[in-house]
């Protein structure tokens, strides 16, 4: 009879596999003229009796427009016009925060932001504090938020910062300027209303979106870039150039831009931005200038690194006779100049993936300075 050797089977060896991203996406969505008045509809199940308000944060621009007669609220909500005059700030949403805990016994239902970038990122953030302990500013960064946020909506009536659909909401802290990024910081819905957008001036209508415009750019032409955001990113790049550099109808125009915003806006979630982003932060913090001309005065300067997109940039501006502001850094000192360049490189994400893991020998602070001092 034959004989067998007992032998334990093969086992192949274990391979390591890289661990991808698992982002969240915005879950609902509604697109369209007018979508704005089913909004009462789409809170109504949200509602979680008729003593837990709806607050409502809304640009105070539109404070006794018709569109605030158009807030369906309803039982004891509450609408609070904010002005977005400044960058959000950390302290601002601890005292919302503050402010609708005393003046309710029980959390809200929801929250739901109506205006720009900075309306959107305070509803975000004042939806993530209602549910987490401390100041606003123990979270700006990477994943450190605990708990989800309660129920939030978000309502561009301006289009181009992608923050209707972005995991971070970008804030003004005491010590930095920096994103509270995490899973529970998108929206469970957006109302995307082109109509909604009509009467932005037309200097803010273009500064917002070449925010979306260098979003794209920044992502395209990033390390962390991957067929996922490059579908987005070449799509919202698409958008904006003809929005920019088309002579569309007005209408369609405001269409394309909102939907550019949003692919931009999904293009960074899985990826990142670059230079002219971390840069705009530095500004932001030391002189207080708005994250869409910020971006601008930066991005007129990288040739370096985005030589195509400076290009088109510059082809835009003068399309639309845009006279950017000059000599804003002329008067810094150098302690100024260190505190700005300090916050940039802090954004160490942003500059690995517009340069590679070994960023830090291509930029250097002497770099950055140079650059700032021409704007």
């Amino acid at each position: 009879m034959e004989s067998f050797k007992n032998s334990a089977p093969a086992v192949s060896p274990v391979v390591k596999t890289k661990k991808h991203r698992n982002f969240p996406m915005v879950p609902r969505v509604v697109f369209g003229t007018g979508s704005f008045d089913q909004l009462g509809e789409i809170l109504m199940p949200k509602r979680v009796n008729s003593e837990a308000p709806v607050i409502f944060l809304v640009d105070d621009v539109f404070e006794g427009t018709p569109l605030s007669t158009r807030i369906p609220a309803i039982f004891n909500d509450q609408i609070i016009f904010i002005s977005s005059e400044e960058e959000p700030k950390t302290d601002q949403v601890d005292a919302l925060v503050q402010k609708i805990k005393l003046d309710f016994d029980a959390l809200p239902s929801g929250i739901v932001g109506i205006g720009g970038g900075t309306l959107l990122d305070l509803a975000k953030a004042v939806a993530i504090m209602l549910t987490n302990k401390g100041s606003a500013s123990a979270y700006q960064g990477w994943d450190l938020v605990q708990k989800p946020a309660i129920y939030h909506v978000g309502i561009p009536t301006i289009s181009g910062t992608g923050a209707e659909v972005s995991r971070t909401t970008v804030l003004l802290g005491p010590e930095r300027k920096l994103g509270i990024n995490s899973d529970f910081t998108p929206f469970d819905q957006v109302v995307l209303d082109p109509d909604l957008t009509q009467g932005v001036p037309k200097e803010q209508w273009f500064y917002t979106g070449m925010d979306c415009f260098i979003h794209c750019i920044e992502s395209l032409n990033g390390t962390f870039l991957n067929a996922f955001s490059e579908s987005y990113g070449e799509k919202a790049l698409d958008l904006c150039k003809q929005v920019y550099l088309s002579d569309l109808e007005a209408s369609d125009a405001r269409d394309k831009l909102m939907m550019a915003s949003w692919h931009g806006g999904m293009s960074i979630a899985y990826s990142q931005v670059g230079v002219a982003h971390a840069m705009s932060y530095g500004l932001s913090y030391v002189l207080g200038v708005r994250h869409g001309i910020g971006n601008c005065l930066v991005f007129q300067y990288l040739e370096e690194f985005y030589p195509d997109g400076v290009a088109v940039f510059k082809e835009m501006i003068q399309k639309h006779q845009i006279v950017l502001p000059k000599g804003i850094c002329s008067h810094l000192t150098d302690a100024q100049f260190d505190v700005m360049i300090k916050v940039a490189l802090s954004l160490e994400p942003l500059w690995e993936n517009a340069i590679g893991k070994d960023w830090k020998k291509v930029i250097t602070a002497e770099k950055l300075k140079n650059i700032y001092q021409k704007i």
